[in-house]
């Protein structure tokens, strides 16, 4: 048995110590959120300075100067900065796509051709459509929940079963559109295309909302109900369909939005609004993203100082000593995400946290990086659209006059997406033993 020399059992006690800021990121939160008796009084950005204050602290003999160097390198990192233009376009884009009346039209355009008994179907698809369209899961829930506490008035269709379909329906969308948070996240840490991305992920959400949509058809024979929409109005869709199908052509998602911008403002001038109201939806949308994009520099200063010190490679070691194999590897991209939205009740976050071990762990494995993209994705977007305490379940519980608790038993979506992400994993063909060189 090899024994360490003192210089290697030195780096190895500097590793693990580094990554200790994630257990006070964790601590502050989750504690700071328990004793405020709710997730959302604390800030995860406080939690995150917390955890960088204290990683600046360690190794003493390391300048300060010289630590937060490290720090802003981290943060600065292109990939840190590429998210942070998108996340700008996507918050003007999908601001100024709802203050012109565009959601109201795919929902419209979506509903109208939906007869009574598949009202349920109808609304899951509306859903599934618009957070496509505009890439964010609480986005969707406040544009929809409106909508589905009037369906739920007018028909026998229970509030809770309202809000879950709309909840479902939303993370898909979060889970698969190129504007979403944690798609950019996640193609970012993974260095992906969101194409291939995509294309992976596709195989993995489209049977499950087809599963979903299904159950919800069921629920519309048994619960009746009818449905007058508006009439239907293909132009409000224009800049939703516009930006999707430049992305799906593999056109750079930052000219695919600014060309949807565009379409906007033409959509403002035909409409008769004034063109102030679309500057200004865009800069509410650009400020909007301000809490995601500090929380993004944070996250990416503080795991720049892990990986300067050695903590990615002292958990990457750890877990390569238990996996063996493609499938364990995927499985274990899929627990550390999962645990870790657990505890941040943010799923973007969970990714920016172990996006780097999963790229580690996908190229160690011949993992495709779109298919470590997708994990990524689909596992964090199960749990955060499942827990009651996270910000899509409680939204939609205010807005629809009922507990988070109620809205979870119709949760079918992110339960079938689970299911089929798990299943997409155990029953790969067995791999080859060149897959775990």
């Amino acid at each position: 048995m090899n024994k360490q020399s003192p210089a290697s059992e030195e780096q190895e006690k500097r590793g693990w110590r580094s990554l200790t800021p994630l257990l006070v990121f964790f601590a502050v939160y989750v504690g700071g959120a328990v004793w405020l008796e709710d997730f959302y009084k604390m800030p995860v950005s406080v939690a995150f300075l917390a955890a960088a204050a204290w990683g600046i602290a360690l190794f003493r003999e390391v300048p300060l100067t010289e630590k937060l160097e490290i720090f802003s390198r981290g943060a600065a990192h292109r990939d840190i900065m590429m998210m942070i233009w998108i996340f700008l376009m996507a918050g003007a884009f999908a601001e100024s796509a709802k203050q012109a009346g565009a959601i109201n039209s795919v929902v419209n355009l979506t509903l109208h051709f939906m007869p009574p008994g598949a009202l349920p179907a109808g609304l899951f698809l509306a859903a599934c459509l618009v957070s496509l369209s505009i890439g964010t899961s609480v986005g969707t829930i406040v544009a929809l929940m409106p909508v589905a506490v009037a369906l739920a008035t007018r028909t026998s269709v229970e509030p809770a079963i309202i809000a879950g379909i709309v909840v479902g329906g939303a993370f898909f969308g979060d889970n698969l559109s190129f504007i979403s948070d944690t798609t950019i996240a996640s193609t970012r840490t993974q260095g992906c295309s969101m194409r291939d991305k995509f294309m992976s992920n596709i195989r993995i959400a489209v049977p499950a909302a087809i599963v979903a949509a299904l159950l919800y058809v069921i629920v519309g024979w048994r619960n009746g109900g009818e449905w007058n929409p508006t009439e239907a109005e293909w132009s409000g869709a224009a800049p939703y369909l516009l930006v999707l199908a430049l992305a799906l052509f593999g056109v750079n998602v930052l000219l695919a939005l600014t060309a949807g911008l565009g379409a906007i403002g033409v959509l403002f001038i035909v409409r008769g609004q004034s063109l102030s109201g679309w500057v200004g939806a865009m800069g509410d949308g650009m400020l909007g993203m301000g809490e995601l994009i500090i929380v993004t520099l944070l996250a990416g200063g503080l795991l720049g100082l892990i990986r300067h010190y050695g903590g990615m490679d002292c958990v990457i070691r750890l877990l390569l000593r238990h996996i063996r194999g493609r499938r364990m590897a995927e499985l274990g991209i899929a627990f550390m995400v999962f645990f870790s939205n657990l505890c941040t009740a943010n799923n973007t976050v969970a990714i920016l946290t172990v996006g780097d071990i999963a790229r580690h762990l996908s190229q160690r494995y011949h993992i495709p990086s779109g298919r470590s993209a997708s994990l990524l994705d689909t596992f964090s977007c199960l749990v955060q659209g499942v827990i009651p305490y996270g910000a899509q379940l409680l939204m939609a519980a205010q807005l629809g006059g009922v507990s988070a608790v109620q809205i979870i038993p119709y949760l079918y979506y992110p339960m079938v997406l689970g299911g089929v992400a798990l299943v997409s994993i155990l029953w790969r063909r067995k791999v080859s033993s060149s897959d775990a060189e």
